[in-house]
């Protein structure tokens, strides 16, 4: 963590098809839409939480890379 408490990693979001969406939402006492990105088939974005974003929400088919691991959005009928 950085000196203001949040998280220096980042997220590898890969669209899979045309038209995935990425929100970013706020932080703080009401959580609302503040960001939003259209990424087309092979896109990729990098993210990362920071003072103003604390959660992303996906659309779409996509592939999320963290430290932790892959994990793929859509459904079960995503073909890597």
């Amino acid at each position: 963590m950085n000196e203001n408490g949040y998280g220096e990693d980042y997220i590898v979001i890969k669209a899979l098809e045309n038209g995935v969406t990425i929100i970013g939402l706020t932080r703080g006492r009401d959580t609302k839409f503040h960001h939003t990105e259209k990424l087309d088939k092979g896109e990729v974005l990098l993210v990362q939480f920071t003072e103003h974003t604390s959660a992303v929400k996906i659309r779409g088919n996509a592939e999320i890379a963290h430290r932790y691991g892959t994990v793929l959005s859509g459904g079960d009928d995503i073909k890597g």
